[in-house]
């Protein structure tokens, strides 16, 4: 297999037998990436060492859209020695030019926009609306940061006599979730191949389709054979080799905490660098004289969005005692216009849909209080793993629903008697990947912000910015993604003293 560094990628979204692999997706605008059967290494689409697939299945409509190689062990180990031997090549290529390769794979990303919001709503089962604006708007502004940081970054200063060199950390293993499967890719590989790094990508298997897609982008872009490549495959088996392989360098994984404990403390057995953006269960906390309708739209909008399946969901809403029954009110009402199948999709499969309802129930059963949705199937849905839109109110700091991860459409309220309670309420689980805080001026909130224990803030209702590093504090992560702080993790340093 050494001989595959040598091929070239095509860049099409045709299959290993050059069969077109996209359907039009109906009312999309765009087309569907149906899939190669086939693993993307040293620049080729080629067969997977076994005959194991795996179906990729449409969460509205509970049918099979694609099928794709269930990788192993031997393929990851392919894949990471093809990247090896592409390292030395890549890393010596100069940041400018590596820059214009990205810049490449912007535009072509960009020019796909139908296709990618077309393949992530088919398989994740998002709004084809929000598919269009986040899950292909952002990966291409993501995208397009570093290829402006690969052109612009200084890879090497003098310090007093000391010439200070950032090189690449070498070949990097990354591990992909589905809910938000390109994003999330786009947030790992881009960085890396900036900073001059290789990589193995294994993507989430329910969502391995746009992954192909964007392999097809990077080579229609000119990036080198084996500079990439790809693995699809299941979480025990590829997720594992790919952790655990020695001819990796580093490890950047998002997905469950307990997940991520466990690679961290893989990697750490082999002193390897690692790079965990993990779970999360921030606090929307909305002081005394915030705007109080805004505040409690926005925060619904926000958790949601993408079915509730978004790490950094404010999915806990804190609300002052005097204000917290007109505030549970406006959250009860504004629910309704969440329909399932309309501004709601589906979770991504059947086993999260039983999750995220078992966590209704057990909050049911806590004493909670549901003011809007609740446990049962949407009326009328009886195909899709559709989720009804919940939101609890009367919710106590120690019950499961306020401190566990629920990962779908489900908000708890809780009563604060004054800013110490409420601050000690958001700091006060294990989590601490983001949040959002609502005052009545600028200055306020954010002294309230610079208390909590969280990596990222939204001050009265700021915007995400695609530059701004993003990552957890305690058990929600180690490192941090996006612009410039992104690019540190896929760098280490060596200095040279005269």
């Amino acid at each position: 297999m050494d001989g595959m560094a040598d091929g070239g990628g095509t860049g099409r979204a045709d299959g290993a037998d050059g069969t077109d692999n996209r359907d039009p997706a109906p009312g999309s605008g765009g087309a569907i990436h149906r899939g190669h059967q086939a693993l993307f290494i040293g620049g080729q689409w080629v067969p997977a060492a076994g005959d194991g697939t795996i179906d990729v299945i449409d969460p509205a409509t509970e049918q099979v859209i694609g099928t794709v190689p269930a990788g192993t062990a031997l393929d990851v180990d392919t894949a990471v020695r093809v990247a090896r031997a592409a390292l030395p090549g890549w890393a010596a290529t100069a940041p400018a030019d590596r820059a214009a390769v990205l810049a490449a794979a912007r535009d072509l990303l960009a020019a796909r926009r139908e296709e990618v919001a077309a393949t992530v709503s088919a398989e994740l089962g998002a709004p084809p609306a929000f598919a269009a604006a986040v899950h292909a708007g952002l990966p291409t502004a993501v995208l397009a940061s570093y290829a402006e940081l690969a052109a612009s970054h200084p890879f090497e200063e003098r310090v007093g006599n000391s010439r200070v060199l950032q090189e690449p950390v070498g070949v990097v293993g990354a591990i992909t979730p589905w809910n938000y499967p390109l994003h999330q890719i786009v947030a790992k590989v881009a960085p890396a191949l900036a900073a001059g790094c290789t990589v193995v990508l294994k993507p989430a298997e329910d969502t391995p389709l746009v992954a192909q897609l964007f392999a097809d982008v990077l080579a229609a872009a000119g990036l080198p054979a084996g500079v990439f490549n790809l693995v699809t495959g299941l979480g025990p088996v590829a997720g594992q080799a790919l952790a655990e392989h020695p001819g990796v360098d580093l490890v950047s994984f998002t997905g469950s905490t307990a997940v991520g404990r466990q690679i961290g403390a893989t990697a750490g057995a082999a002193v390897k660098r690692v790079a965990l953006e993990l779970g999360g269960k921030s606090a929307n906390v909305i002081l005394p004289g915030a705007d109080l309708a805004r505040a409690v739209n926005v925060g619904l909008a926000n958790v949601f969005a993408n079915s509730g399946q978004t790490c950094s969901a404010w999915t806990r809403m804190l609300v002052d005692a005097e204000r917290y029954d007109e505030a549970v009110a406006i959250a009860a009402a504004a629910t309704a216009k969440y329909v399932p199948g309309d501004r709601l999709g589906p979770v991504v499969n059947a086993k999260q849909r039983d999750r995220v309802r078992g966590y209704i129930r057990r909050g049911q059963e806590e004493g909670a209080r549901v003011v809007a949705g609740g446990p049962d199937a949407p009326e009328g849905m009886a195909t899709g793993y559709y989720v009804r839109p919940t939101v609890f109110a009367d919710v106590q700091p120690d019950m499961a629903i306020a401190q566990e991860e629920i990962f779908g459409p489900v908000v708890v309220m809780i009563r604060y008697e004054d800013e110490e309670d409420a601050l000690r309420i958001a700091n006060g689980t294990v989590y601490g990947l983001a949040g959002a805080v609502w005052g009545a001026d600028e200055e306020s909130a954010v002294a309230f912000a610079r208390r909590m224990d969280t990596g990222q803030v939204d001050i009265n209702g700021g915007r995400f910015n695609p530059l701004a590093p993003f990552g957890g504090y305690k058990q929600s992560g180690v490192g941090r993604e996006l612009g410039a702080h992104g690019l540190a993790e896929y760098l280490q340093t060596k200095s040279l003293q005269f």
